[in-house]
Parts: structure tokens; sequence; C-alpha cells
């Protein structure tokens, strides 16, 4: 019985032997798999993680490219700030107090601001705190001098935009800020860090690529307590390329100069032979630097983002009533159309009825049996009443399109573009875009007002330019561009011969010339200034909105062979074309002449 037990017991010691040499096996052969895991399978992963304990990575912003005007001029350009910072995981709370009075001293600074920065940036956990902005040349150097008893104290330099004329051609040169969190997840494929600098408008926006340049940086090596143990590597940053504009300085200047006065509105100087723009304004405007504050005032802030006066709102690209400077279009629709053609007189009349309205002569007289040219000429609004009504609303719309209305310009800041509205019989059977189709027709009322550019007629400041250097010309609808590499660019459209008849382009030009001979465009010529031939429209359109008349005023120089068109549009300026737009244009014809002679 004796060894009975003895053996028992025996093979229950051998039993809990052969248990823990499978437990420990087990634990053994899951600690190997676990190194293997590591050592093996994860290495590079981990290799990678070591290196970032190890290596630090301190990035060189690029300097972004200048824009430049087309004879060189800076009109945007970069400069660097500098700033001190301190990294509070290398400084104690004792070293702080030590580190305040010498730099106080040193850089002559308050202590109490300095203190404050200083504690703010503990309290809200900063792993590096903002001591000073905007330091001096003098501070800088003498920092430099003493930096080795500054540890963990040091100058970051930052890179800001500059526009040095603050608020001229602001909607064209356009702004940069940071880009999101959202974006971010998207551009840093493209290169771009967190809170990097992106075009948001204008040229900055539309040749942000060419503009950017490339991030570099300098790789070092640290030790466990975050000391620099030695640099492995420097890659440049790239800075980013300058842009050659065809905008001309001197004449911007002008162009922002005449609107000073007005309430709102917009000037464009272009070339009509290829649609360079020389100049381009619009009022109200804003200061670009306020994009490179770093701090940006709620007051500011509210003026520019939430303002009545929408001051961020390009009117050069928003569609306006053209008023008397639409009624080439509606003259070409009656030539073109076959049923006036050129040699075609109508008797004019103090009003002119349709449907239930009496349609005026802005004479209240009337001028009697005229021509075209000289219905551009007196600017008649019951010989194009009749020559409207004549060849009917889808005649004027055919004739708009072929001269760009309805359409994108082309330009690259285009990105708040309006397509502005030319009225059809089709657009009215549709329901002019606010009712049900077929409950607002056609009315005769609307032909009369769509042939004098009023009410069923919105047009841009731009596509106006347009049209007007298809007359210049010759018959070709240009592309307006900022710069050449925007001409060199496959979306550009060369030149397009337009369908139109050179004889009746002829009419248009003959009228346009009497307009500033003898008609409502002649105070022009007043004045010391001895100018080539010049060809023009005036203006005064009545604000569909409600609000007082528009003035505007077209015109093209010289005469024959035009090199310089200049559309001058005042908004909610009652007075008359030959009034208030009439006089920027000329300001703008003087600086030109000048600048030729």
């Amino acid at each position: 019985m004796k060894n009975i037990k003895f053996n028992k017991k025996v093979v229950q010691l051998n039993n809990q032997y052969i248990i823990i040499l499978f437990l420990s096996s087990f634990a053994f052969l899951l600690i190997f798999l676990r190194l293997f895991f590591l050592q093996v399978i994860n290495n590079q992963s981990f290799k990678k993680m070591s290196d970032q304990n190890r290596i630090r990575l301190i990035a060189t912003e690029p300097i972004r490219g200048k824009i430049l005007d087309k004879n060189g001029e800076v009109l945007v350009s970069s400069k660097l700030e500098y700033s001190l910072l301190i990294k509070p995981q290398f400084v104690s709370e004792t070293k702080w107090q030590e580190y305040k009075y010498s730099l106080a001293n040193l850089l002559n600074l308050q202590i109490e601001k300095l203190d404050l920065k200083y504690y703010n940036g503990i309290k809200n956990q900063k792993y590096s705190i903002n001591l000073v902005d905007n330091l001096s040349v003098e501070q800088i150097i003498k920092f430099k001098e003493n930096e080795d008893n500054f540890l963990g104290i040091e100058i970051l330099r930052k890179v800001k935009r500059d526009y040095p004329y603050k608020t001229l051609g602001a909607h064209a040169l356009g702004y940069t800020s940071a880009i999101t969190n959202s974006e971010y997840k998207i551009l840093s494929k493209k290169g771009y860090r967190l809170n990097d600098l992106i075009g948001r408008t204008g040229v900055e926006a539309a040749y942000e690529n060419y503009l950017r340049g490339e991030w570099g940086g300098e790789m070092i090596e640290v030790n466990a307590n975050g000391n620099v143990q030695k640099s492995l590597g420097i890659k440049p940053s790239k800075k980013g390329k300058d842009i050659t504009l065809t905008i001309d300085l001197s004449l911007q200047k002008v162009a922002e100069k005449v609107l000073q006065d007005k309430k709102g509105g917009a000037v464009i100087v272009m070339d009509p032979r290829d649609g360079a723009i020389r100049a381009i304004a619009s009022k109200p405007t804003f200061n670009l630097n306020f994009f490179t504050k770093d701090f940006k005032p709620e007051k500011e802030y509210n003026e520019l983002f939430f303002s009545d006066s929408k001051p961020l709102f390009n009117r050069a690209l928003n569609a306006y009533d053209p008023g008397s400077v639409w009624k080439i279009v509606t003259a070409l629709a009656g030539m073109e159309s076959g049923k006036f053609p050129p040699n075609t007189k109508l008797q004019t009349a103090p009003c002119i009825v349709y449907g239930s309205q009496c349609f005026r002569e802005h004479n209240d007289e009337g001028f009697g049996s005229i021509g075209y040219e000289d219905a551009l000429r007196v600017s008649s609004n019951t010989f194009f009443y009749q020559i409207g009504y004549g060849v009917g609303v889808d005649e004027i719309n055919r004739i708009s399109k072929i001269l760009g209305f309805t359409k994108l310009s082309g330009i690259e800041i285009g990105d708040q573009e309006d397509r502005g509205l030319i009225a059809s019989s089709e657009w009215a059977k549709n329901g002019r875009g606010w009712g049900k189709p077929g409950k607002t027709p056609w009315l005769p009322e609307d032909i009369a007002s769509m042939s004098i550019g009023q009410f069923v007629v919105q047009t841009t400041p731009m596509q106006i330019a347009r049209a007007y250097a298809v007359i210049a010309n010759g018959g070709y609808l240009v592309t307006p561009y900022l710069s050449k590499l925007g001409k060199e660019n496959t979306s550009y459209k060369q030149p397009i011969k337009v369908d139109i008849d050179p004889k009746h382009l002829q009419v248009i030009r003959n009228g346009l010339s009497k307009v500033v001979q003898s008609g409502t465009g002649v105070s022009i010529n007043y004045g010391s200034y001895n100018f080539p031939p010049i060809s023009g429209k005036t203006g005064t359109a009545e604000d569909a909105l409600g609000g007082a008349d528009h003035a505007w005023f077209v015109c093209f120089a010289p005469s024959e062979n035009s090199e310089l068109l200049v559309v001058a549009f005042a908004e909610n300026t009652p007075g008359g074309g030959s009034v208030h737009a009439l006089p920027m244009a000329k300001k703008i014809l003087e600086e030109w002449h000048k600048k030729n002679n």
C-alpha cells in the first residue's frame, strides 16, 4: 500500500513538472515570437520611430516669388521677420528667472511682458513660446553675440508676404492665408506643411504652383536630453519663381486714384489687340497686408468680411446694367439681321409706346431723322428702341454671344466672375430665373429696355471691354490676361475672328469716333493734352436693384490701330457717364499719352 501511495505522488510530481515545463515553454515561445515581430517583421517601423526620437528636422520655409509689373516694378514681395522663442522643456523655471532679467537688459525689453508671455505659454502647455515679435536688426545681432548664454532660447525666421502698395490692385493681386486642417490632408501630398501659406485669390491663387517654391531643412541628431550632437545634412529651401504681369504700375495708380471719390466702381485698361491687362481696379478695396497679420483685430475683420459695401467683391467682374454702352450690340443686331442695313435712317421722337408704357428720348424731344452713326453720337434711345423691336430679342441675344457676353472672359482671376444676363424668349418662357415656366412671357416693354441695355441685360465691365475690343481691333474677340504665363497656358484662347461683317463694324467705329468729335463724349478733348484721335461711348444706366444710376464710359485710342482701351464704371453715381465716368478715363489717357511721349 505504501508503494502505491508513493507511486501516486511521483506521478503527481511528474505531471506538475510537465505542466510547468509546458507553461514555461509557451511563455518563452510568446517572448520569442514577440521579439521576432519587433526585431524582424517590424524592424523598419521601429527603426523609423527610433530615428525620430534621435533625429530632428528643422524645416526651412521657402521664400515666395515676387510679383512684378510689366516694367519690373515690385508689386508683391516677401520679407523676413524674426521672433525670439523659448522652449520651456529645456529651461527650468529657476533658470527663467535668471534669463528674463538678462534678456530685458540685453534687448531693451520690459520684464513684465516677457514674464506674461512665458507663463501664458506654460499655462497652455506650449512646447515653443513666442517671447518677442519683429526683432530689430540690432536686437538680432546682440542676441546672436550672446546666444551661448541662453540655452533653450532661439531666433525663429518667418517669411511674410509684403504688399508695398497696400490696397493697389488688391482684387487682381490677391492674398495668401494658412491652409486649414482639412486642406492639409490633401495638400500634404503636394509638399505643403500644416499652417503653410497658399494663394487664396487673384494672381496669388492663379499662379500658386509657380510662386510657392519648395521647403528645405536641416536634419540634426540630438541626445536623450534634446541637445544637438551634429548636423546630418542640409537641403536648402527653393525660392518660388518671380512672375511678371502685364499691368503697368503707373496706369494702375491712376486707375485706383480716379475711383477714390466714387462710392464704388471699376476701371479696366486693356490692350485691345491681344487682351493684355494694363490696369484693373475695383472700389471699395482693401489692404492686402491685413492677411499677413498674426493677429487680426475683430473690427478690421468684420469690416472686411461682413460690411454691406463688400470690399472683397471685384466690381470689374460683377454684372450691372450697361445702359447706353450696350447700344453697339443693338446696332450690330440691326445690320447683321438685314432688317436695318447700314444706310438706315429712322425718325426719332420724344417717346415711343411699347405695351402700356411710353419710353422716352433722353432729351424729351427727339433728334429728327438719323442713321446709326448719329444715333451713337447723340446716344438716341428712340432710334435703338425701333431697331431692337424690329429685330427681336433673340437676334440681339445671338449677336451678344458673338461678342463674348454670357460667357466667362477667360482671365486667370475669374473665380469671382459673373456670366451676366442677356435676355431671350427662351429665358422668359422658362420663368426668367425666378418664376414658373410659362408664367413669365416676353413683353413688349422688355424689348425697349433690352435695346438700350436696361433691366433684362446685365454685363460686367470686363465683358464690355472685350466687346469694344472687337470694334477697336477690327473684328477679333480677345481673351484678357494678366501674365504671359496665362497666355501660354493651354486654356488660353488666341483672338478669335468674329462672324460679323467688317462693313458693319466700320459703321460702329465711325459712330464711336463721332461721339468724341461732336457728341456726348466731346469733353474728353477739353484741356491741354493733344490726344491722338479717340473713339468712345458714354452710358447712363438705371440700377435694376433700385439704387442710383450707374455711369459708364468706354473709349479706345488711337481710333485706328488702337493700342489702349479703357472702361470706366462708377457704381450708383447719378449724373451721367459724360459727367462722372468720362473724366476717369481721361485721366488714364493723359498718363498713357505722357508715357508714350
